[in-house]
């Protein structure tokens, strides 16, 4: 909240500001009569008002360019978390001794993908994809895609980093 209180304050005062010039503005043109004010006193609200605009245009461009670093940042971690990813299962399935094709399959199924649109990306037909995937499933020791899956997330929230081998999971 503290970190905000700044950003609000400015943003009142642009408030504040605005109110400002657009009554300055409708009065006229609406032709309301106001209170008389003095020239002087007029003219310091004005540049009030005017230094809470500039104000606000500098506050905003360095909220941007905050936000533009941050989401550098995110991506930054992003692109670090998605290469962990292939490398973790480029390492799980050398572990289990998958095959160039099954490695395939075993990519696309974690994508999320059918058999029918794996097989109609490998060229091949849903039967070879589904014993592929029985034999991956057989060598990962799980029973299914979402137990295959699980195996890559359980990894990736380990804290020590560690990659445990999948016959220990299985076996625990």
């Amino acid at each position: 909240m503290k970190r905000a209180a700044p950003f609000l304050l400015i943003f009142v005062i642009q408030a504040f500001c605005a109110i400002f010039f657009v009554s300055d503005i409708l009065a006229s043109v609406l032709g309301l009569q106001t209170a008389p004010i003095s020239w002087e006193m007029r003219e310091l609200m004005e540049i009030g008002a005017s230094i809470g605009l500039v104000l606000g245009v500098v506050v905003g461009g360095l909220m941007l360019h905050r936000a533009l670093r941050e989401r550098h940042r995110a991506e930054e971690r992003l692109r670090r978390a998605s290469g962990a990813f292939m490398d973790l299962l480029e390492e799980r399935f050398a572990e289990w001794g998958l095959t160039p094709s099954e490695r395939d399959v075993a990519l696309f199924a974690i994508k999320g993908m059918s058999t029918a649109e794996i097989a109609g990306l490998r060229s091949t037909s849903e039967g070879t994809v589904k014993a592929q995937t029985n034999a991956i499933y057989r060598k990962a020791g799980v029973s299914g895609r979402p137990q295959l899956l699980s195996l890559f997330i359980d990894d990736l929230m380990r804290e020590d980093g560690a990659v445990q081998a999948a016959a220990k999971d299985s076996a625990a």
